[in-house]
């Protein structure tokens, strides 16, 4: 209770600054006095991001999703984090924390924690893709850390954002073996779970990432195995050396959401992904995955489920597309929604991760057909067909296609 009341008194303090100090800075720009209860550092943030930053916004501005994929896959940070991944997990489970490492501008790359928090830190686009640089987000422990190169705080209304103030934060940079800032650690949680040892957590966490940093990568044997090809956009099957698998709808589910994530899955966040909140006995689980492993003539590792195995995937292809900028193979590939008769949170997750997609790219694209192409697949999208009328020239047959559409899309 002591602590409890000290973390409470100290909230309502920073509070009370916050309201005296921001909108007279927002007004006339001066600094707060060196007397004031807050820290220099701080104070600085404050002055600083009110040129870019409202605090009243809900929450961080998201980078380009598939820019942000990308990003994380060539990443020197993938591996030692990857290779930290359970760690991770399970300090953010126990604490209750949400944890997140970011690239050297700011940007979640990846991101872990438990339902609850995860859910909390969503609210606020605390999630892959979210950027936390200074000019985003003003005052918070990444965009401090990142800036000053040393472990940082940030405890409630020490945030800029009121959108923060019940959150506290504790980040460490994560340096290269050259002593560049490649990225940033960072533990966030409630402000009434605030513990001063998670700082000492983080360094240590930092210093396994950056010892990882300094190994050399084993070396991986080559598997010249042919790969299984797996369909899953559309349709649902997959084939081995010419000779179809033969797995049911939820190992379907299984080897694809493996294929989709390559740094795989714990067993508990696997169950998660294919039962939500249904309750399944773990001998249910691991019936369907060791069914896989074996139609796969093994292929899937054991303590943490990663496939070994060389697969190709539709929908892989479909996003490594659209990376690149290539809407023409990506709406060749995209022949529709992913597993479409899957009710598995994890499907249903990706599922509308691709559609948004590959819909984005439409929209973005300057070529009439691809707009066409995708309004086929789209019937009641009038947006789409609104773009596509919008490229063709006035003389183009194909407009009576994309207006015959849009008048059904409008109907309806």
């Amino acid at each position: 209770m002591g602590q409890r009341s000290d973390l409470r008194r100290r909230r309502a303090s920073l509070e009370d600054e916050w309201s005296r100090w921001v909108p007279r800075l927002r007004a006339a720009g001066t600094s707060p006095s060196a007397d004031n209860g807050l820290r220099h550092e701080v104070a600085e943030s404050w002055a600083r991001s009110l040129a870019s930053v409202d605090p009243g916004r809900d929450h961080a501005p998201v980078a380009d999703g598939c820019a942000v994929h990308q990003r994380w896959t060539g990443s020197p940070l993938r591996r030692p984090v990857v290779g930290l991944a359970d760690e991770l997990r399970s300090v953010a489970d126990d604490a209750g924390f949400v944890t997140a490492v970011t690239d050297e501008s700011g940007t979640i790359l990846w991101t872990c924690g438990g339902r609850t928090m995860r859910q909390r830190a969503e609210q606020v686009n605390f999630t892959v893709g979210g950027r936390w640089d200074e000019q985003a987000m003003g005052t918070n422990a990444l965009s401090l850390a990142l800036r000053t190169g040393r472990p940082s705080t940030v405890f409630s209304a020490e945030h800029l954002v009121t959108a923060l103030h019940g959150w506290a934060c504790y980040c460490a940079p994560i340096h290269g073996p050259d002593g560049q800032v490649l990225g940033a650690l960072d533990l966030s949680t409630t402000w009434d779970r605030s513990n001063p040892l998670a700082l000492s957590t983080v360094r240590s966490l930092v210093s396994a990432i950056e010892a990882g940093l300094r190994a050399e990568p084993p070396l991986q044997p080559r598997d010249d195995r042919p790969p299984a090809q797996l369909s899953c956009l559309g349709t649902e099957k997959a084939v081995r050396e010419g000779v179809p698998l033969l797995l049911r709808p939820r190992q379907l589910e299984i080897l694809t959401l493996l294929a989709l994530e390559p740094d795989g899955y714990t067993p508990e966040r696997l169950r998660e992904a294919l039962y939500g909140d249904r309750a399944v006995t773990a001998s249910t689980f691991k019936a369907e995955i060791s069914h896989l492993r074996r139609a796969l003539g093994g292929g899937i590792t054991t303590r943490r489920y990663t496939l070994t195995t060389p697969v190709s995937c539709d929908a892989v292809e479909v996003l490594r597309a659209l990376e690149h900028g290539d809407a023409d193979t990506a709406l060749r590939l995209y022949r529709g929604p992913l597993l479409p008769r899957s009710e598995a949170p994890g499907i249903e997750e990706w599922r509308t991760h691709l559609e948004v997609a590959v819909r984005e790219a439409v929209l973005a694209s300057t070529r009439p057909e691809h707009a066409l192409h995708y309004g086929g697949r789209a019937p009641y999208d009038a947006q789409v067909h609104e773009h596509a009328l919008r490229l063709f020239g006035p003389r183009d047959a194909r407009r009576a296609i994309a207006a015959g559409r849009l008048t059904t899309a409008l109907r309806d």
